[in-house]
């Protein structure tokens, strides 16, 4: 419903610095970068019993480390040169970094760990390209035009990017890096068509709302064509489906603490409806088409996110 229709993490709330005004909320944007550190530090020990290691250090855990490091890397010349445009081509990168680190340093890799791993891989290009492309055109995302302007909310956010990868990426992460191999069987039969129903769903719906938002006629309003008639959000659906199915696929490896995977499917459902995902849209489509009657129409007809037929 707004140029903003990716599953990425970002905070809307906006910092004094960019009017020359001092950040008036450094210590939450300071307690929200410890606190995602914390539960970083968290998963990571609870994913790495039962990974594979690389000398005395378990691969789950470096992956984890290293998807922090790489975001806080690209936030240094990003905030000194007030830019979000690597924000998302980051996060993207991140994925395929952290999960190629994993195939490249994991043991007796097998079926279930190579196409965990290459389906990470094919959905993070796709959507890294999208998302990149997308700000490329537009030049600028709202969500940042005040936050890249304050230190420490800006460094909250990119640190948020690095949770978001290692919590996001979890149940694939465990499968590439089990010390333990099961064979693919049912639950990979069926995790793996699940995935690609959500990719399709995901993919779908993206290119539905590109193509729509490239018709000059279209600017300024809101989509109802396509996915978008039977959900508000089909894009969104898609990825907590996809995810859902790497976690059923994770299961056969899962033992003690690296249960923790399913976090995962948990995790992008919460931050995308409770979060950042539909709760910001939706403010920002209230506020932008609230008094639309043929706006206050769809919202009522149309599934806020599972799709179904729209009600008469």
């Amino acid at each position: 419903m707004t140029n903003d229709q990716s599953p990425r993490p970002a905070t809307s709330a906006g910092g004094g610095a960019a009017s020359g005004r001092a950040p008036s909320k450094t210590p939450v944007w300071v307690g929200g970068a410890v606190t995602s550190l914390v539960l970083g530090v968290a998963l990571a020990s609870a994913g790495s019993s039962g990974s594979v290691e690389v000398g005395d250090l378990p691969v789950f855990g470096l992956a984890v480390g290293f998807a922090f490091v790489v975001n806080w890397l690209v936030f240094i010349p990003s905030f000194a040169f007030h830019t979000e445009k690597y924000f998302d081509l980051t996060g993207s990168l991140t994925y395929i970094t952290v999960t190629v680190g994993a195939l490249v340093l994991s043991d007796d890799l097998d079926t279930r760990a190579w196409v965990a791993g290459i389906l990470v891989i094919v959905w993070a290009v796709r959507l890294g390209t999208f998302l990149f492309r997308r700000i490329s055109k537009d030049g600028t995302d709202g969500r940042f035009d005040r936050m890249k302007f304050d230190l420490w909310q800006f460094l909250m956010t990119w640190t948020i990017q690095g949770l978001w990868v290692s919590l996001t990426a979890a149940a694939a992460l465990i499968i590439i890096t089990s010390e333990e191999r099961s064979d693919f069987g049912v639950l990979g039969v069926i995790g793996l068509p699940v995935w690609l129903v959500g990719f399709t769903i995901e993919v779908i719906a993206d290119d539905q709302k590109r193509r729509f938002r490239a018709e000059p006629a279209n600017a300024g309003t809101f989509i109802t064509t396509g996915l978008w008639s039977w959900s508000r959000h089909p894009n969104y659906f898609g990825e907590m489906v996809l995810w859902t199915g790497m976690a059923v696929m994770a299961v056969p490896v899962l033992s003690g603490w690296r249960w923790v995977a399913l976090v995962s499917p948990v995790f992008v459902v919460v931050l995308l409806t409770w979060i950042s995902g539909i709760p910001l849209l939706r403010r920002r489509a209230e506020k932008r088409w609230g008094s639309d009657p043929a706006y206050r129409d769809y919202v009522a007809r149309t599934s806020l996110l599972i799709p179904r037929p729209p009600s008469r």
